[in-house]
């Protein structure tokens, strides 16, 4: 679907649809949509008088011109209440109207930029809000099923403003909203395609896909050379698998010096059956999607490459199976990090911290200055916090803050959980460093505290997204089926630093 922003009159443009709107309680509309209603003869504000239309939040009516206008349709969408509407409000609100006006006939939308108006939000960001929206909105994974004959697809929505001195502004928001939402929905493929046609394989061809479009540094070890470095943590959960690990990395260097200012690490687990320590066979399927850490990181990357920030980030995704077999690690096996420190296994199901520490160790290594991971990590978060947000863990107050500020931007709620000292008892090993599992509570932190040695003093964020990373319906910007959360606020992350 394309997104375009042009100068003009609403009322006057030429598409499928045109999409106008009402804030709940007024009674005599203005602006854009008082235009559209004095060109329908006065529909809008009948329709209002008669209790049809009362701008309440979620409330989408079309109106048919019947030759009255270009458009043969004006859709007049609710806004609820004026104090409770902000940018979040605009990106929902555009992703459920694209939802509402895909069926056949509509091909054309043209959309008010929502909230800039009488609204008193900043263009600006309005546009980038609208664009986001619609793209994300219109996604779905179709891949794998035979297209219907009445499949209804909106090819282009175009916003139109009025005022032609915001043009060239609001287009270069929205420009930075499709690259933003787009990335997103990549992130979402990725989770979203079956193991069998994603392996760790796979993968690696896909981020060098993004390396070669965005002119990218890309890196794939091979198992030899992760034994050459001692990534015998990440190799521990490899080794039930047929299908080769690999570990991928991407660079941007926008800034100076030959550090990275960033850095990116994702789990990539491109299916998870628990390895030796099985998982039950209800809703395993789900386990395809346990590579999501690593599919945001290098959708991600595509975006900051292409938004082009002044500093230098890294993405690292160490990717592989977790399997069962005959030659898979075993509860009880003492396996060691590429930093040396030793870990005893207990649960071959807690095996995302173990690929994510070598990812961790390879990304000192290499000179980040400040760390990033994100990981469907635990079930516990899912306990903690349901689907509404996703957990924070972090050994620096003021670089968290920054990722908060990058996720709520991206209209995504987070929750900081404590890292206090006791925590690490959890981790206490009789035979080795530490252990890969604890006791039954607090396990989102338990996870971790597991990780927090491999980075040491360097300012780091957990994000564990297990509770979001899989939606059971469309709400809003966000899909059903694979989410595509922490993808923008990682790339707002990078924008504000750079």
């Amino acid at each position: 679907m394309n997104f375009e922003v042009s100068n003009g009159d609403i009322s006057k443009t030429a598409a499928d649809a045109i999409v106008v709107n009402l804030f709940e309680g007024v009674t005599a509309p203005g602006g854009a949509t008082g235009a559209v209603d004095k060109a329908l003869d006065g529909a809008i504000s009948k329709l209002i008088a008669q209790g049809d239309i009362r701008g309440k939040s979620g409330e989408i009516t079309t109106i048919h011109t019947f030759g009255k206008l270009k458009s043969p349709r004006v859709v007049v969408a609710g806004l609820g209440k004026q104090k409770d509407f902000d940018v979040d409000a605009v990106r929902n609100l555009s992703a459920n109207l694209v939802r509402a006006l895909r069926r056949p006939g509509i091909k054309t939308v043209a959309t008010i930029a929502h909230g800039a108006g009488i609204g008193g939000l900043e263009p600006e960001a309005c546009a980038q809000a609208v664009a986001e929206g619609a793209i994300l909105g219109n996604y779905r994974f179709l891949k794998h099923k035979k297209a219907e004959e009445d499949r209804a697809e909106i090819t282009t929505v175009t916003l139109v403003e009025h005022d032609p001195a915001q043009v060239k502004a609001m287009s270069a928001a929205a420009a930075k909203g499709v690259t933003m939402a787009e990335a997103t929905n990549l992130a979402r493929d990725l989770a979203n395609e079956p193991s069998n046609h994603l392996t760790p394989t796979g993968i690696a061809a896909i981020a060098a896909e993004v390396a070669r479009k965005y002119k990218l540094e890309i890196e794939v070890l091979e198992r030899d050379e992760m034994e050459k470095k001692g990534m015998g943590s990440f190799l521990s959960v490899a080794r039930g698998s047929a299908q080769p690990p690999k570990m991928i990395r991407l660079a941007y260097r926008g800034g100076k010096g030959k550090g990275y200012d960033l850095a990116l690490v994702g789990k990539g687990i491109t299916f998870d059956t628990g390895g030796i320590s099985i998982k039950p066979a209800a809703n395993m399927e789900a386990m395809k999607a346990d590579m999501t850490g690593a599919a945001s990181v290098i959708a991600a990357m595509g975006a900051i490459a292409g938004l082009k920030p002044k500093l230098n980030v890294v993405a690292i995704a160490p990717c592989t199976e977790n399997m069962p077999g005959g030659n898979a690690t075993k509860p009880g096996d003492v396996v060691s990090a590429m930093n040396g420190r030793t870990i005893e296994v207990i649960n071959t199901d807690a095996e995302g911290r173990l690929v994510l520490a070598d990812g961790l160790c390879w990304a000192k290594e290499l000179g980040a200055a400040a760390i990033v991971d994100v990981a469907t990590l635990t079930g516990a978060v899912t306990t903690a916090l349901g689907d509404v947000a996703y957990g924070l863990m972090t050994n620096n107050d003021a670089f968290c803050s920054r990722l908060e500020a990058g996720a709520a931007a991206a209209g995504e709620r987070t929750w900081r959980l404590p890292m206090w000292k006791e925590y690490d008892e959890f981790i206490k090993s009789d035979v080795a460093d530490c252990k890969n599992t604890g006791t039954r509570g607090a396990g989102t932190i338990v996870g971790a505290k597991f990780l927090e040695p491999f980075v040491g003093d360097t300012p780091w964020v957990h994000m564990d997204i297990a509770g979001v990373d899989i939606m059971s319906g469309d709400k809003g910007w966000i899909s059903k089926g694979a989410s595509g959360y922490s993808v923008r606020a990682m790339i707002n992350l990078a924008l504000a630093m750079g």
